[in-house]
């Protein structure tokens, strides 16, 4: 199968786990066209890792860098999203295990009109120690202790039941998750990406979803397929929680479609 479709990563500072999500993709029976790994401002040796994959990686891959500014994801997703060159975009953090069916999941379900988001395993700290000090992806027998056991189920059938089912209106109309979602890029290009103005942790997802239904998009929740595996980290800081809410509420009285800062910047 061609598929089309770009594949972007998220990550900072950490490649040790970007290590481990890169040789999941290499395990993927569907194959993205290209990566575009969204760094943002990483160190020199998250660079020398990924100049090394590319030295024996069949795919494309390519290395968009921002300076450590502090907390701007939204901004290093607009510049990736910008230099992407497929139509069809899936997107994950660089933290992740990728089932080997993953992308395959991801594609079976493309349609015109819609934005996936899926969900993910939590890998607990014994789990993802071992992993990252053996360099291992093999997931398998590490499930003890992990939360959300549901999203560790793979059913092509369920799947397809529950795409356009499963927290897809009423309190979760908005809900996704930007480490395992997928979205055309001419959707993006046209609600301008993500909203910059988010400059700490938290609900930028849920604000471009309410603009991507603002423009008559429907979403899909990805449930019994695109299985993630999370490694474990800390929490990162939540203390702008409640300024991230108040920019979504903003969105969603006002029927905002567009933000003025975004990956026009970078077109």
């Amino acid at each position: 199968m061609n598929s089309n479709c770009s594949l972007l990563i998220t990550t900072y500072n950490w490649p040790q786990a970007l290590h481990l999500c890169l040789l999941s993709v290499l395990q993927q029976t569907v194959l993205p066209s290209e990566i575009l790994i969204a760094d943002d401002g990483s160190g020199p040796e998250t660079r020398m890792l990924i100049d090394a994959f590319n030295e024996y990686s069949p795919i494309p891959l390519v290395h968009v860098w921002q300076p450590d500014e502090g907390f701007r994801l939204a901004r290093i997703r607009n510049r990736a999203i910008a230099r992407a060159t497929h139509p069809y975009i899936i997107q994950v953090d660089g933290d992740l295990i990728l089932h080997p069916r993953f992308i395959e999941d991801h594609l079976q379900l493309r349609e015109p009109g819609y934005f996936i988001t899926g969900s993910r395993v939590l890998l607990n700290n014994a789990t993802t120690q071992s992993l990252l000090t053996h360099q291992s992806i093999d997931v398998n027998g590490h499930h003890q202790g992990s939360k959300n056991f549901w999203n560790k189920l793979r059913n092509g059938a369920l799947r397809d039941f529950l795409a356009k089912r499963y927290k897809t209106s009423g309190r979760n109309l908005y809900y996704i998750k930007g480490c395992n979602m997928a979205y055309w890029r001419k959707d993006m290009l046209q609600v301008n990406g993500y909203n910059e103005a988010f400059t700490s942790w938290g609900l930028e997802d849920s604000e471009l979803a309410v603009r991507l239904i603002n423009i008559g998009l429907n979403k899909k929740f990805l449930k019994m397929g695109g299985i993630t595996y999370h490694l474990f980290h800390p929490l990162l800081s939540r203390d702008q929680e409640c300024r991230n809410r108040q920019i979504v509420k903003e969105t969603l009285v006002q029927q905002k479609t567009f933000v003025p800062a975004g990956i026009n910047q970078y077109l």
